[in-house]
This record gives C-alpha cells, structure tokens and sequence, in this order.
C-alpha cells in the first residue's frame, strides 16, 4: 500500500467530524492480508467477528500470550496463523489491514503511528479516536447483510437496533434474494426495462406477503368491537331495568371503576402486565364475587386491548408468525376457564379467598421482577411451547381474573423473545382472548354489575391509546414495586377477611 496522504495523524478522529461522515464500505478481507495484534479476550471477540463475516480471511495473530479459546476457534479456520512474540514494527510488513486488540494505551498509539507511515488502515479496540475505521454492529440473513454505525458514540444503541432488525428480518428473505438473482439474469432489455420489471415483481411479493389477519386486522378488531357492544347492550336491555334508568341515577359503584380502569390501563401500559390482577384485587376489595369481578376485566379489555393492539400493529410491534401460534390455544384455555369460573358463581364466598390467594402470589412475582428488572440474562434459545403457553395463560387469566400478562409476556422474554414484539402480539392477541371469554362469561352471568364494567371499559378505554404510546418511554421499577404491594396488601386483606368469618 501506500504511504498515507493524511499528514496531520495527530487529530482525533472524531474531532474532524461534523455528524456522521463515515462512508459504509463492505470489505473483502478474504483477498486481503489481515493483522490482529493481541491475544487476550479482546483479540478473541475481534478475531470473532472477522472470521464470522469472512470465513476463509487469511489473518495472522501477533502476541505474547494466546487465549485458549483462540488457539480452539482457528482450527475451523486453516488461513489464520499465530505469531507467538511480541509486537515489533516488522509485522506490519506484508500486511493491508491491522486490527489491534492489546490494552495497552502506549503500544496502541505505537502501533497506529507505524501503521500510517506503512499507509495501513487501523482499528484499534476502544479507542475510537486512533481508529481509521469502526466495525459495526452485523445482521445477516445469508446473503443480506448490514452494518450499523453509531459513528463511534454508542455500541449498546447499534447492539439493540442489531436485536430489532434480527427479529424482523425473516430468514425466508434470503430465499427471495436467491430467487430475484435468478430472475434478474432472465431478464432481457436495457437497464430500465429490467427496473421496471423488478420492481413489478417485488411489489407483489410485498402484496402478498400480509397474511388474512394482518391485511385486515383493523376490520376484524372493529367488527368484533361492533358485535360485542350491540350483542351485550341487547342483553342488558331486556334483561336488565336499571340499565334504562342509568343515565337518571348512576351508581357511584361506576366512578370507582372508572377511575381504575384508567389507572389499571396506564399502569399496564407502563410495564406491559398486572391489568388483570389489579382490577381483579380491586373487584374483590369492592365486593364483587370472583367471576362478576373477571366478567367485568374481561370485557372492559375488549375495548381497551383492541384500541392497544391497533396501535402496537401501526407501530409494527406484532410478530405475526408468534401470534398465530399463541391465539388458538390461548382462545381455548380462556373460554374454558371463564365456564368452570362461572359454573361456581354461587359458592363464591369459597372461590373468593383462593382467588386473592392467587392475586397475592402474582403481587409477589410484580414485586419481585421489579428489584431484578436490570440484571443481566443469559441468553438463550427462543421459548418453543408457545401453544401450552398460551392454553395456560388463558385458562389462569380467565379462572383468576388476572395473569395473562404476567404469565405469557414474562414466560416469552425469559424465553429469549424481542421485549419489543412481545409486548405487541401478547396485546393484540388479548383482544380477541378478552372478546371470546367476555361472551362466555356474559352468557352464563347475564348483566350483573354491570356498572362496575361500563367503569372499566370506559377509563381503560381512555387510557389505553396513551398507554400504548408510553410504554417503552416510562421507568418500569417503581410503577412495579407500587403495584406489587398494593396488590398483596388487598389480597392479603381478602384471605383473612374470610379467615375472620370462620372463625
């Protein structure tokens, strides 16, 4: 290479710069000579990351000391060579890129001031000034392939941009790739007949991509919004008096609920859970028997979940392929639940304490997530079992009047899911959930309570498109720590009112 024509080596990188003024290139390291100086765990996660993107890169390591887990990686990869010595100018003869990974503040700026006499391009491990380069943050779908750069300001913003795109980039991708390659050498034309041509097929695919659901999801929720409020408004109309006479004197029983249910909803739209278990502490606090106090829930959550889930899907926060694994069963467990919760109506003085029982050891899972909300987890393999999952989530959130938050959104980012998409499809797919047991429950119960619910529904209503739009912008932990203690504290309240009684 070379001599470098830049004479003033000595200004800082950044300082040159107004805004990012990197230029993207994608580097073929395979034809290149490529020099990695330093062994330790730094050396290892460069060296890492060169040979992930170029497998067969003809690199060759200089250090004192050798990690072992180096010496094991290269010998998948033949054109890597170890240099056991220390570092001395001499190494960077016969070489066209240096990547340097020591620690050693001193030696780096050795380095980098040798590296440019040779006219060689340097990295050198943080140290962003003395790099002529940065390596950025990589998403690969086979031959899809991009980098992301933060100009050197911040790894951990193009680390999460990395974990967004991986998970909504699909690994089918490539296949369409492979498939335009090979229909654009069947093109015949000059250059703008094989655009047109190309961009016609990539429209369809676009097009046709959407699945039933996802075309006409707005339709769905709407529709099934309109259904249930003209069948439950029916219901109340024939079977219940007062309900005419609401307007005249309103319970005051309909201001408590009002004012929960859009308390409840923020509250849920802050930390993505606990509606359920919340309304459900506070139904039972205010006297309602357990399964008035889930029918209530369960259809102000129709409303509430649908405006939710319309703008989680507008925002593109709905993991589709997750969604339709989840809905079936979760449908199936709550419809289920809400009939044997209804069936034991009349023993309710009995079904009261175990459901405070249950609120009040998912008072204590919310309080205690709330203190390991910013440990670090070790990451694994994607949670299979989604159908299970979501049976049982429904089945608890039905019974209990609360948990499908707590249960399958939790379960699902312990299991390796995107926080992200998995707050937005656990939403989305609560809507059609709440709208199915809903139904259920009203069949067997009728109208009872009915202000309590009208409360609900219209303050959780009120909050949730606020909430949807908060929910990644709000510090979780104290929110949950308040929620936690609430809860226990009003079921505790519960269990040994009953206690009481018996005694």
């Amino acid at each position: 290479m070379l001599p470098s024509p830049k004479t003033n080596n000595n200004v800082p990188f950044s300082q040159e710069e107004k805004g990012n003024q990197l230029f993207p290139v994608f580097v073929k390291l395979n034809q290149l000579r490529t020099l990695l100086i330093g062994g330790g765990n730094i050396g290892l996660e460069k060296l890492t990351a060169i040979v992930n993107n170029s497998f067969q890169a003809d690199i060759t390591i200089v250090a004192e000391h050798i990690n072992p887990a180096i010496t094991s990686l290269i010998e998948a990869h033949p054109a890597v060579k170890i240099k056991q010595k220390r570092y001395d100018a001499t190494d960077l003869n016969d070489v066209d890129i240096v990547f340097v990974a020591t620690g050693d503040n001193v030696l780096n700026e050795q380095i980098r001031k040798e590296a440019h006499e040779k006219g060689l391009l340097i990295n050198v491990a943080d140290k962003p000034e003395l790099c002529d380069f940065y390596l950025g943050s990589i998403v690969q779908k086979g031959d899809l392939k991009i980098a992301i750069s933060t100009n050197g300001k911040s790894p951990t913003i193009a680390k999460r941009l990395k974990e967004i795109l991986n998970e909504g980039i699909p690994a089918e991708l490539d296949e369409t790739l492979q498939n335009m390659s090979a229909l654009r050498q069947t093109l015949k034309g000059d250059f703008a007949s094989k655009v047109k041509t190309l961009n016609k097929v990539t429209e369809n695919l676009i097009n046709n991509k959407k699945s039933f659901a996802e075309r006409n999801i707005k339709w769905l929720i709407w529709l099934s919004i309109i259904l249930f409020i003209y069948t439950a408004g029916l219901t109340l109309w024939n079977t219940e008096p007062e309900f005419k006479t609401f307007l005249i004197d309103i319970d005051p029983l309909f201001y408590w609920f009002l004012g929960a249910g859009f308390v409840f909803a923020m509250v849920d739209g802050a930390i993505g859970m606990s509606y359920g278990v919340t309304t459900a502490s506070f139904s039972l606090a205010m006297g309602l028997p357990p399964a008035s106090a889930s029918m209530a829930i369960h259809i102000s959550e129709v409303l509430s979940n649908g405006i939710a889930g319309w703008m989680h899907y507008k925002m593109g926060n709905v993991n589709w392929k997750l969604f339709k694994l989840l809905i079936i069963p979760a449908i199936i467990g709550a419809v289920l639940g809400a009939y044997i919760l209804s069936s034991l109506e009349h023993y309710s003085a009995y079904v009261k304490p175990v459901v405070g029982i249950y609120t009040l050891f998912l008072g204590g899972i919310i309080l205690k997530k709330a203190f390991s909300i910013k440990k670090k987890k070790v990451a694994g393999d994607k949670i299979k079992k989604i159908g299970p999952l979501g049976f049982v989530g429904g089945f608890i959130d039905a019974a209990f009047g609360g948990g499908w938050g707590s249960i399958v959104l939790s379960s699902l980012i312990a299991g390796g899911r995107h926080p992200l998409f998995s707050l937005g499809t656990v939403k989305i797919s609560r809507f059609f959930i709440a709208t199915l047991s809903s139904l259920t429950f009203f069949t067997m119960l009728g109208g009872r309570y009915w202000e309590a619910v009208l409360g609900l529904i219209i303050g959780s209503a009120l909050a949730s498109p606020i909430a949807a739009r908060v929910s990644n912008k709000i510090s979780a932990k104290t929110i949950m720590v308040a929620v936690g203690i609430i809860v226990m504290v009003v079921s505790l309240r519960s269990v040994i009112m009953f206690i009481l009684k018996l005694i």
